[in-house]
């Protein structure tokens, strides 16, 4: 089975969950990790995953919410619930004007740490901020940067440091050669699969709300660019997967 290792269930979702789901066990989408961005995502994230096989979430409060703290929402019982398998996604967002640089390096920053206490791996949304991204990630961390557009430096740099790289639909697009030179020098062992549904549905679903069913065609892709069968591919990331998320226990 195919895992979408990212994807927003609690986002305009809640209302079709289940026909979402059916929709991506019929495409051989199994499994899926619902990544949230602010509280209030937590609690209906989890209740999505206890209620349905192999659902899994990651928490997480986004760099667009550099109001939150934090500490009162990551809990130790929010975090050692068994379908949470990572913090995310977190990180920092530079695209277009911002002055709260400081504020998303902080909440980033006490997320990251967090992560330590519990354990737990991360999902890194890296937007135009790449020097920073690079110097606030040590080796310490382990995780993943999720659907990863930056360039090969930042790649070198993070596959150095052990992190892994998840690709979405943006793999597909036409105008989108450097991220699939990107993955064409990744190792395969180090990339897992990605919707980030509802967004950025992949050729040829572009301009529709993108759902897991959805990860098939990057997938399709992806085993062109590294001159897999579709079969081995599907191996290959659904191992990655437990690798890069161990709570992940996906059942058959």
């Amino acid at each position: 089975m195919f895992i979408d290792t990212h994807c927003h269930l609690t986002y305009d979702f809640t209302d079709d969950v289940d026909n979402i789901i059916a929709r991506a066990e019929k495409a051989g989408v199994g499994a899926m990790i619902c990544a949230t961005a602010k509280p209030d995502d937590f609690l209906p994230a989890i209740d999505i995953a206890k209620k349905r096989k192999n659902i899994f979430v990651t928490i997480g409060v986004h760099p667009d919410y550099t109001d939150v703290n934090p500490d009162k929402y990551l809990t130790d019982e929010i975090l050692n619930n068994p379908y949470v398998v990572g913090i995310g996604e977190i990180g920092l967002d530079y695209h277009g004007d911002t002055n709260n640089r400081e504020a998303q390096i902080k909440l980033f920053e006490k997320q990251l740490e967090i992560s330590l206490k519990h354990n737990l791996p991360v999902a890194i949304h890296a937007r135009d901020a790449e020097q920073d991204t690079a110097s606030i990630l040590t080796n310490k961390y382990r995780g993943v940067m999720h659907c990863f557009t930056s360039s090969w430096d930042l790649a070198k740099t993070m596959l150095n440091r052990g992190f892994y790289f998840s690709a979405s639909g943006i793999l597909t697009f036409k105008n989108a050669d450097s991220v699939r030179e990107t993955f064409a020098k990744i190792p395969t062992d180090r990339i897992v699969i990605e919707t980030d549904a509802p967004y950025c549905a992949p050729v040829p679903y572009r301009g529709q709300k993108c759902e897991p069913a959805m990860v098939i065609e990057t997938a399709k892709v992806l085993a062109q660019i590294k001159n897999l069968q579709l079969d081995d591919l599907e191996f290959i990331l659904a191992e990655n997967t437990k690798k890069l998320y161990p709570k992940c226990h996906v059942k058959l």
